[in-house]
């Protein structure tokens, strides 16, 4: 009855097993086996080569992007309402030691090549004034809204013609390849995206997260910067054995693939009440005060997203039988 975030949903049943796998005697740090396997695996994922990084959280996913891509008196020129923005206290700057966030507008939390024109074009190109060192982009946006491999190919012609690292922040890069139906690497690398914080948590993972270089020399300064800011944890193993075990079989995709269909469930019980389309596991309705609580005193949980919107978000674990008393309940409002 929980629609509050894909953050509180259950582990995927096979990360428990990886992790049982991988409570044994092994090398410390990121020195272990499963470690050491994580570029191969993913490399083969994303069709090239890569360098890849376990990481507790997706806030040090984007931000030791970030600060691989953007030196201190630099800036990352971002969408307003840009998780890095709005949900991440400061982190950016923190891990960058000082990079300025360039903020840009859009619908739906998108950026387009015009928009990041906008704000690079009221820049001086003098040593007063902070310079654009790099681009990021959501993939799902904030409001559950997917770039697509056109889309994001766009920023990066953009971002080579400015010389500018471009970042991918991927908390649900998942759930935005199963709504599109394309490959990894056509989300990603081919439309010239540098770093990609590929996130597992939400999508039935633990305690890690993947930070994805397609640009290989990038990770190697990123390694100390892991361990300065306290991220290079003793037993690394048992996070890179949880992605592991979300790569194998595709399960990444196919938890992203039931979150999306529950999700689809839901905003075809809304109707006219949606505020955005539904491409990936977010859900934006219209709903009075009266109406919210009407739903809450029927045991459903949610955000309260502004006046008169809610959100709610459907995880790799909702079944159609775990949705459609909801989905009925939006429909008799």
């Amino acid at each position: 009855m929980r629609f509050f975030s894909d953050n509180a949903a259950p582990v995927s049943p096979a990360v428990f097993d990886a992790l049982a796998a991988a409570n044994t005697l092994d090398t410390a740090y990121d020195g272990d086996r499963w470690s050491k396997a994580l570029d191969g695996r993913f490399s083969e994922l994303f069709e090239r080569e890569v360098r890849v990084l376990w990481v507790p959280s997706g806030t040090a996913a984007n931000c030791l992007a970030l600060a691989a891509l953007c030196p201190p008196h630099g800036a990352v020129v971002c969408h307003r309402e840009a998780h890095i923005n709005t949900d991440e206290c400061g982190a950016p700057g923190f891990y960058t030691h000082g990079a300025k966030l360039l903020l840009g507008e859009g619908p739906a939390a998108k950026l387009t090549p015009e928009a990041i024109e906008a704000v690079l074009a009221g820049i001086r190109d003098d040593v007063h004034q902070v310079q654009a060192h790099a681009i990021s982009i959501t993939n799902a946006t904030e409001y559950g809204r997917v770039y697509t491999p056109a889309e994001v190919a766009a920023i990066g012609v953009l971002a080579k013609e400015r010389g500018l690292g471009f970042h991918m922040d991927g908390a649900r890069f998942a759930n935005a390849v199963a709504h599109l139906g394309c490959t990894p690497a056509e989300l990603s690398w081919r439309g010239g995206v540098d770093a990609l914080s590929f996130g597992f948590v939400k999508n039935g993972g633990m305690s890690a997260e993947a930070l994805v270089f397609f640009d290989t020399h990038l990770a190697d300064a990123t390694l100390y910067r892991r361990k300065r800011a306290g991220l290079l944890l003793s037993k690394g193993r048992y996070l890179a054995a949880q992605l592991l075990a979300m790569l194998d079989g595709d399960l990444w995709l196919a938890n992203a693939r039931a979150a999306n269909a529950a999700a689809a469930l839901l905003a075809r019980a809304a109707g006219e009440r949606l505020v955005h389309p539904v491409e990936a596991n977010e859900v934006f309705l219209k709903v009075s005060a009266e109406e919210a609580a009407r739903l809450r005193g029927l045991g459903f949980d949610f955000y309260d997203w502004g006046p008169g919107e809610a959100r709610l978000v459907t995880s790799w674990d909702h079944s159609e039988a775990a949705i459609r008393p909801l989905a009925d309940a939006i429909a008799a409002l």
